[in-house]
């Protein structure tokens, strides 16, 4: 029987080396004037072709049309791209997903388009060749890369900064008609200082980000999102969740009090992105991706507790300040120093606490109302985003009945 096995391996290696042999054979075959095609690509300004691909429209709409957008959404494994990606297939577009990891965490995105509408492709944010590859056949290019925290292959300057440079970059060499850049909102060179030395670097790396986009892309459109609730979040399920308490006490800066958040639906955010590819007007412009109305933090996590039907008694929790919680500062400080070594994306950390401070900013940019998006409201949304944290979350009721909240957040005008 061994011996049968060794035969077996011998024909294996003995058939590998014939067709090697053969691929050496037909490359040197191959016309001086062809070798260049197998070379590594070098990218220079101007060697691009020009995309026609408005030529190729096909269908009358729908999923398993073709409307002429082949568009590249990088970060396309994150929580905003999922609606984007759902939206641009939605209307016929050809959408290449660039990844860098596991394919199996796009598996979702297959489902938002007809078969061969959704690619994917490699890439590597440093790998210039890669980036290439991913925009050489797009008109259009959505960059959504982002990270909360620092990593040892990472740091936020290498992905909010020069890793939107280098897009915007290739992107302009490359004859992309139009780039789309997600920034956040209260960006900012010096932002104020609170509990992280310096004010938060995510804040200053996404601005320094928005120059460099600029500089290289002076016609982008940019978006500034707030805080994105929907399903599967990372902000509801932020709050409710035991890493962000403290047993049953829900420690926040200054109790919560004074700060102003303006949190706005991903859906909508996406429909803000996807509108603005056929809007002209919105070319060069900065769009603030906020919501229809401002809230108080303490009063929000008052209406999320609410909602979730939970008290002290039965696993809610009782707000307090954090600048008086030693053990929950303590805890931060542990996942904050772990990140850097062990943890690549903490639940908790100093970074997302110091953001948390903040008070959304107004300014004099246009918002998602100027693309045509019909904002949601949080008393809309929430309470079925946070049915699988209610209390009774198994109780479905009679027939038409609906629970009421009378307690919703107290807008500030």
């Amino acid at each position: 029987m061994n011996s049968s096995l060794l035969r077996k391996c011998n024909q294996v290696v003995i058939l590998k080396s014939q067709i090697q042999n053969a691929a050496i054979r037909s490359l040197s075959s191959v016309p001086a004037e062809r070798k260049a095609d197998f070379a590594p690509r070098i990218i220079s300004h101007g060697s691009f072709p020009d995309v026609t691909t408005q030529k190729l429209r096909r269908g009358t709409g729908g999923r398993s049309s073709y409307n002429g957008l082949t568009v590249t959404v990088f970060g396309s494994t994150g929580f905003l791209a999922r609606s984007v990606v759902n939206n641009l297939g939605q209307i016929g577009s050809q959408i290449i997903c660039p990844y860098r990891g596991d394919p199996y965490f796009l598996k979702e995105l297959k489902l938002a388009g007809d078969l061969g509408q959704v690619l994917f492709v490699p890439f590597n944010l440093r790998d210039v060749d890669s980036l290439y590859t991913a925009m050489k056949h797009s008109n259009v290019v959505i960059n959504l890369i982002g990270r909360d925290n620092s990593t040892p292959n990472f740091d936020l300057e290498s992905i909010h900064v020069e890793g939107a440079r280098t897009i915007s970059r290739i992107a302009r060499e490359a004859g992309v008609k139009r780039l789309i850049h997600v920034s956040s909102l209260n960006s900012s060179p010096n932002p104020e200082e609170f509990y992280v030395k310096g004010g938060s670097n995510f804040l200053k790396t996404k601005y320094y980000g928005e120059q460099a986009v600029r500089e290289e892309f002076p016609d982008a459109t940019i978006f500034r999102p707030a805080d994105m609730y929907g399903v599967l979040d990372k902000y509801l399920w932020y709050y409710c969740s035991g890493y962000r308490r403290n047993f049953r006490r829900l420690p926040l800066h200054n109790g919560g009090y004074g700060i102003t958040k303006t949190p706005v639906c991903v859906s909508d955010v996406a429909q803000g992105i996807v509108n603005a590819i056929s809007d002209e007007e919105s070319i060069g412009k900065t769009f603030d991706a906020v919501g229809p109305r401002r809230y108080e933090l303490r009063m929000m996590m008052e209406y999320l507790q609410e909602i979730i039907m939970k008290t002290p008694e039965n696993g809610g929790f009782k707000i307090n300040n954090l600048r008086w919680d030693a053990i929950m500062r303590a805890r931060i400080s542990i996942t904050t120093y772990m990140s850097k070594n062990v943890l690549r994306a903490p639940k908790v950390s100093w970074e997302k606490i110091e953001r948390e401070c903040y008070s959304d900013e107004s300014t004099d940019n246009p918002t998602l109302s100027d693309l045509g998006v019909r904002l949601s409201f949080i008393e809309d949304k929430w309470p079925d985003q946070l049915i699988t944290w209610r209390y009774d979350f198994s109780y479905d009721g009679d027939l038409g009945e609906k629970k009421l909240f009378t307690n919703p957040p107290f807008i500030v005008e």
